[in-house]
């Protein structure tokens, strides 16, 4: 997802007060096709819609399939692209293709299994729906570790099971409102993630430095411990001061956080290193801590040095720790 959408909550929503529904769901794409694949769109059976799978160019088309199927209660596969007909009419023109999947809820989709997808999307639980065509439609929470790894949806290699990625929303928690902070924020927020502040020091971690912004002024373990630790969270510490950082950092360590970064030296680094070892933490646990912070790109000065955060984020969420 590209963000925490209501897409299939809506779905449901529409089915619960008998105006049936739809879910459209993009199962391949070639070419420059505006939307990734499992990107949805939840058609109403009276043709209201919320989400997107190309961004507006079949959406008319799609949502008229998807009335139909929803009236003939079976699942259709809808192909566009420049050489179809229908495509050049509602603006496809572009050069991509794309193939959609509209699975009408009730007669295709069970009420039931559409009710645990918005259950564990609400829990944060990361699930799979498995489907298609001629597939048994399930939801499943392990199985296909590296398609929920790099949030990647699509057909299995016998071209009829199509696997739905719904992980939930990226989020990071920095501890030490400092420059760098008000430089990665913005950027992160960009990338899609939900960013979290923790600073007990109010002249750093201020409306001020961060308008709009959610900043806990607590001791970062129990700021962390409230917010929460799970796999879609990373987690960045820059205050440079053990009595900071070390909580937070004990707390992430023992979790299933999917990053973790630490600002200083690498003299620095060492010394955080045996203070972890006094803890008790073993070496695979402290092995997970990526410390100087961010990827080696020569950065200068707080901007620079948040690009370089963002992107070693980046690449462990994408290929791995």
């Amino acid at each position: 997802m590209d963000r925490f959408d209501t897409i299939p909550e809506t779905a449901l929503a529409w089915h619960r007060e008998g105006k049936r529904a739809a879910l459209a769901t993009v199962v391949q794409t070639w070419g420059s096709a505006p939307r990734r694949v499992g990107s949805q769109l939840a058609i109403s059976g009276t043709g209201e819609i919320e989400g997107s799978v190309s961004g507006g160019c079949v959406e008319g088309a799609v949502v008229a399939e998807a009335i139909d199927a929803i009236e003939e209660g079976k699942p259709v596969l809808l192909e566009y692209g420049v050489s179809d007909g229908d495509a050049f009419a509602v603006g496809l023109a572009c050069g991509g293709t794309i193939k959609v999947l509209v699975e009408p809820i009730g007669s295709v989709m069970p009420e039931q299994l559409l009710e645990d997808l918005t259950i564990a999307r609400d829990g944060r639980v990361a699930v799979a729906y498995v489907t298609g065509l001629n597939v048994e439609r399930k939801i499943v929470r392990t199985g296909y570790e590296d398609r929920f790894r790099m949030d990647r949806s699509g057909f299995e290699e016998d071209g009829e099971t199509f696997v739905a990625i719904h992980n939930p929303p990226l989020r990071l928690i920095i501890v030490g409102a400092v420059h760098i902070a008000q430089a990665l924020v913005p950027m992160a927020r960009i990338a899609g993630y939900d960013p979290l502040l923790i600073d007990p020091r109010e002249s750093f971690a201020s409306e001020e430095r961060f308008p709009g912004e959610t900043v806990l002024h607590d001791w970062p373990d129990e700021g962390v411990r409230a917010f929460g630790l799970d796999q879609r969270t990373a987690l960045v510490l820059l205050t440079h001061d053990p009595k900071l950082d070390d909580p937070a950092l004990e707390e992430a360590l023992n979790s299933d956080v999917f990053y973790i970064g630490a600002l200083g030296s690498t003299r620095t680094h060492a010394k955080r290193v045996e203070r972890m070892k006094a803890l008790g933490l073993t070496d695979a646990q402290i092995a997970r801590i990526h410390g100087p912070i961010g990827l080696d790109i020569g950065a200068a000065g707080p901007a620079e040095i948040a690009v370089a955060i963002l992107a070693q984020m980046t690449q462990v969420l994408r290929q791995g720790g």
